[in-house]
């Protein structure tokens, strides 16, 4: 819990002075630096700014923990409180500038003696609508908050998390909003005319506003380098993947650090558990304890759009075809990496196209991911007759090792019986170690992209003059989501990769068109989200792909193979 709260306000303060804070920061140092708007109301002035950043913790806090799990139940947009936020900003703006609108809106506050906007509980109002513009800075390190929203697993370690990360942000941010309200103390022509620079200051809160509306600041923040990133990418590492997997029993720990392919006690295979929906099985009835007595089972943790998955399930699937009548059970625990995998329609669909007609268990709230304390996809464990995790294996290869320990178990579970010859699947688990990492694209996920960072909503985007390998580049106009990004008017994407095949997770319905070394080729996209192949290759080489996207595609990641 410690290390939760330390990560919290260290990764808070770094965002708090990276480029994602400088849409917010005028709005910050005039919150302080407002000269009162009539007498008596110096002490509410001098409380403004802290009113203001506990009304940003709040807030933050609060969408950051519960907005994904409210919403989702709603039938309302997923970003409607950043609109929300976007009004009421205007609304204050409008209000500071003109009397007669901000006597109107304290009309309604008027017996319980409501103060000013420009009061402490005006501040307090302020730093509310803050959070609601400010939460898609929040970027990788809250990862784990996003996914617990989303799956319904919010604990104390995530709000922990979330409100460690607002804290830690509100500092730096008070600094601003103090150094504002010294400004507006010292500065005597403030004082003088107060009425023209209370104007002045509701005039900026509204061309934010309209700012921030329309992404016009985006170009602020693509012009100024992100010199947090590598900060931040440490802050959010591989130690926190989703807020899940932590909380596996030691021994499974320890054999998934085994790299050989040796039988181990593991101890008691957990619960698979939490499970939405069952497919492949006799009227998708869940496997049972009893089903499983005395059977030889691989519980193999996938996603249908992960390409490493889809190498391995080319073994796995061999591996049931092979053994089942020998007493091997095969159960592909599907957990989603994206919301669109929480679909079973789209897991069916995928499962049908990768010929996985093995029993698969829909792990959306990610129960069995926890049970078994996951961290990877793919990850195989290998449990014996006796109820025994015996071997872990995590990510593609080692596939011969694994067959081998299979049938060694089934041996075991079967004295004598005579088993088929092993099978004979490549092994295309690539090799080379300069391949390019996957390079996901949706806002607070797209390090790799040169030419970001891409925040929420709707930005133009011009090419680079420099473009790095490994490193993408977005073109024309692109909206942005936690996930994807959907194209719009001249949406293009340039990549410089190292890799024999490139692969771009993509759903809806249009073309995309792919130009490597001068040969185009054109790929129609049509339905849920999966991945399609824009570059085949016979080895890994360098080279820079250029890709158009039609209006309305949304595009997620890039992997590599």
């Amino acid at each position: 819990m410690l290390t939760l709260l330390l990560i919290g306000l260290v990764g808070g303060f770094v965002t708090a002075v990276s480029p994602c804070v400088l849409p917010v920061l005028p709005l910050v140092f005039l919150s302080g630096g407002v000269p009162a708007s009539r007498q008596g109301a110096e002490p509410a002035r001098r409380s403004r700014p802290y009113a203001v950043m506990a009304g940003l913790v709040v807030s933050f806090s609060l969408i950051t923990l519960f907005g994904t799990l409210v919403l989702g139940a709603l039938p309302v947009p997923p970003d409607i409180l950043r609109w929300v936020g976007l009004g009421v900003l205007l609304l204050l703006g409008v209000a500071m500038m003109f009397p007669a609108v901000q006597d109107l809106l304290e009309r309604p506050f008027a017996r319980i003696g409501q103060r000013r906007v420009g009061g402490g509980r005006g501040g307090f109002l302020l730093g509310l609508v803050l959070g609601t513009v400010y939460v898609p800075c929040a970027g990788p390190v809250l990862a784990a908050i996003a996914v617990a929203g989303a799956t319904h697993r919010i604990g104390p370690g995530t709000v922990v998390l979330a409100v460690a990360f607002a804290v830690g942000t509100a500092i730096p941010l008070l600094f601003f909003a103090l150094a504002g309200r010294r400004v507006g103390e010292r500065v005597r022509a403030l004082r003088e005319r107060q009425r023209g620079v209370r104007f002045a200051a509701g005039l900026t809160f509204v061309v934010l506003a309209f700012g921030l509306t329309f992404n016009l600041t985006d170009v602020v923040q693509r012009a100024v380098p992100d010199y947090t990133s590598r900060v931040n990418d440490a802050i959010a590492g591989p130690g926190l993947p989703g807020g899940h997997g932590a909380s596996g029993s030691r021994e499974l720990r320890s054999c998934a650090e085994e790299t050989e392919a040796v039988l181990l006690d593991c101890g008691a295979a957990p619960e698979i558990s939490g499970i939405q929906q069952w497919l492949n099985t006799p009227g998708d009835a869940p496997l049972t304890k009893r089903s499983l007595a005395g059977k030889v089972v691989l519980v193999d943790f996938w996603a249908y759009s992960c390409i490493n998955c889809q190498r391995a399930i080319e073994h796995v699937g061999a591996w049931y075809e092979n053994y089942r009548s020998d007493g091997l059970v095969v159960i592909g625990v599907h957990t989603p990496e994206y919301a669109f995998e929480r679909v079973p329609g789209n897991v069916a669909a995928g499962a049908r196209r990768l010929g996985v007609d093995y029993p698969v268990a829909l792990d959306n709230d990610y129960a069995t991911w926890d049970n078994f304390g996951n961290q990877a996809w793919p990850t195989q464990y290998l449990i014996d007759a006796r109820g025994t995790v015996r071997h872990v294996a995590v990510g593609e290869g080692g596939y011969g090792g694994t067959e081998s320990l299979i049938r060694r178990l089934l041996t075991d579970a079967r004295p004598g019986a005579a088993l088929p010859p092993p099978t004979d699947v490549p092994d295309d688990t690539p090799t080379d170690q300069r391949q390019t990492p996957e390079i996901p694209l949706g806002a607070g996920r797209s390090a790799a992209v040169v030419n970001g960072p891409v925040t929420t909503g709707t930005g133009e985007f011009a090419r680079p003059e420099e473009l790095l390998p490994g490193q993408a580049a977005l073109t024309g106009t692109w909206q942005a989501g936690a996930e994807a990004v959907t194209s719009g008017r001249n949406a293009g994407i340039t990549l410089d990769f190292f890799a024999r095949d490139v692969y771009l997770d993509v759903g809806g319905t249009g073309t995309v068109t792919a130009t490597l070394d001068g040969r185009t080729t054109t790929l129609p996209v049509s339905g849920a989200p999966g991945i399609h192949r824009v570059v085949s290759g016979g080895s890994s080489r360098q080279g820079v792909l250029t890709l158009k996207l039609s209006p309305g595609l949304s595009a997620y990641s890039f992997t590599f193979g």
